[in-house]
């Protein structure tokens, strides 16, 4: 499973209702005709973005079976069926990046099960150490419907290394459990569609 994130800001002047109801247009429309290898979507609302503050406000997860199904959803949400819901929502963006990341333990088949998750916490890996000394603890202790750990598999903008979807917080991401040189931050968000 595969989840291509995008963390996006309307453009100034832009209505904040008119752009949700945009984004929830597009999402709608995915969900009612999905692509081949479309396992849903959903959208949040989120605060200041640290790793890039021109893209703070909305965070799109849009699940994928896998690097194929990319490229077919890359190509449906401007073709015939998507392109509309798609162009208005699209033209209301002021400012945006994304990245790609891989379900690398939890249980999550759904967007549901994502939106479920009260907690998000962002993970930025240190310089110099290797991902599996201490990325492949992170996930330790995760429990819950939906909890879930991903690593970015293509850097698409500034976008942290992993990300964990809980119920709680995450002990495997504790001040106390990660190497000095690397850094954890929860974030808050807010459902505005799952499907």
């Amino acid at each position: 499973m595969l989840a291509y994130v995008f963390w996006h800001a309307p453009a100034a002047g832009a209505e904040v209702e008119k752009y949700e109801r945009a984004l929830v247009a597009f999402q709608r429309s995915l969900a009612g005709k999905p692509p081949f290898g479309f396992c849903g979507s959903a959208v949040f609302r989120t605060g200041p973005l640290p790793w890039a503050p021109e893209a703070s406000g909305y965070e799109d997860w849009y699940l994928i079976e896998d690097f194929s199904a990319l490229g077919v959803l890359n190509e449906a949400a401007v073709g015939r069926g998507h392109r509309t819901s798609h162009d208005r929502a699209a033209r209301a963006v002021g400012g945006g990046t994304a990245g790609l990341y891989r379900l690398i333990e939890g249980d999550t088949t759904a967007a549901r099960r994502i939106a479920d998750c009260s907690h998000v916490t962002w993970v930025k890996r240190g310089v110099g150490t290797k991902q599996s000394e201490i990325g492949a603890l992170l996930g330790d202790g995760m429990e819950g419907a939906g909890a879930s750990l991903w690593q970015r598999q293509l850097v698409l903008g500034p976008a942290p290394e992993f990300c964990l979807h809980s119920q709680e917080k995450p002990p495997g991401a504790a001040p106390t459990r990660l190497a000095g040189s690397w850094s954890a931050q929860m974030l808050e968000r807010e459902t505005v569609f799952s499907g």
